[in-house]
């Protein structure tokens, strides 16, 4: 049993020990360490705090290249409607322009068939009157080849005036 209890001079001196030792670091080494534990505690809340700060920044700058983002799809969106736009309108023009000019080429087209045929028309009277003096030459040449007839002709036409 004498193991379990410590004698009177055991404890004393192991106390006197412990506070010398107590002392010692409490001077030396408690200043220091607790400083120590200060600093980094601030050091933690230092770290804390600028986390917390870099992961509102991080939101903010989220948050604005989400609106960037936003925004140039609304202007792409805009962009390509304006260009849609735009290809209609112009495809709109030339096929526009394109039936002017398809009516200006068949009207002057009519117009020179118009022309020409009035041309031919006008040469075919032409000939038709040529042929037709020819041979009404041809027949009074015949039927009047003597001058009886001629005068006879002559009074008749002459008749055929006074009557009219």
């Amino acid at each position: 049993m004498r193991l379990l209890t410590p004698e009177l001079g055991l404890i004393f001196w192991t106390a006197l020990a412990f506070i010398i030792v107590f002392v010692v670091l409490r001077k030396f080494a408690w200043g220091p360490i607790m400083s120590s534990l200060e600093q980094r505690e601030k050091n933690i809340a230092g770290s804390l705090e600028t986390a917390e700060r870099v992961k509102r920044e991080m939101a903010q700058l989220k948050s604005e290249n989400e609106e960037l983002m936003a925004k140039a799809r609304e202007e792409r969106s805009a962009m390509l409607k304006e260009a849609r736009d735009t290809k209609d309108r112009i495809v709109a023009e030339a096929k526009e322009q394109a039936k002017t000019e398809a009516n200006k080429i068949i009207a002057e087209a009519q117009q020179q068939i118009n022309a020409q045929k009035m041309a031919a028309i006008t040469d075919v009277k032409n000939e038709v009157g040529k042929l037709v003096i020819e041979v009404t030459e041809k027949i009074l040449r015949q039927q009047l080849a003597s001058t009886d007839a001629q005068e006879a002709h002559i009074k008749g036409l002459i008749n055929d005036i006074k009557l009219s």
